[in-house]
């Protein structure tokens, strides 16, 4: 039987449309919630194979146990082959999203919005957009995503 890190390995890079149009929109709802001034909590959006998302709102913990439970969600939904309350089907492809900070080259912190995204069989990966002027409506303004790195796949 192969082990977990070799079927890891055997992952496809990139990102599918599917998976950049899930990711891009929930980018979009953040920056809305930003600009409006309101509170991103950690938010997952998890699509099937049929194009059913279901999306979940993680709040009321500490940032670290609210990313965590988001991760476990995703592990979860896999496990029981969706959410029959959501109408999902087994799970192909999720998106998180919360509020963070990211350290500039000098170590100064930033306000960002940080993304985490997978795929089945493919590799998973992170971002962050710098944000400014939380609150400010159309003054609020972020920059395109810049990738973050590679994670533990989920699905």
């Amino acid at each position: 039987m192969p082990s977990r890190e070799h079927k890891v390995n055997k992952r496809r890079d990139g990102v599918s449309p599917e998976l950049d149009e899930l990711s891009s929109a929930l980018m979009g709802d953040a920056f809305d919630v930003l600009a409006e001034g309101g509170t991103l909590n950690v938010v997952l959006a998890v699509e099937d194979d049929k194009g059913t998302v279901a999306s979940y709102e993680f709040s009321d913990d500490g940032p670290e146990e609210l990313l965590e439970g988001a991760r476990k969600r995703v592990l979860t939904l896999a496990r029981h082959a969706g959410d029959v309350e959501q109408n999902l089907g087994m799970p192909v492809r999720y998106a998180l999203v919360y509020e963070g900070a990211v350290a500039d080259e000098h170590g100064t912190y930033n306000d960002a919005v940080l993304l985490e995204f997978g795929e089945r069989n493919y590799r998973s990966y992170s971002a962050f957009s710098l944000v400014e002027g939380k609150g400010k409506g159309d003054a609020f303004t972020w920059t395109d995503p810049a990738p973050a790195g590679e994670l533990e796949p989920l699905l």
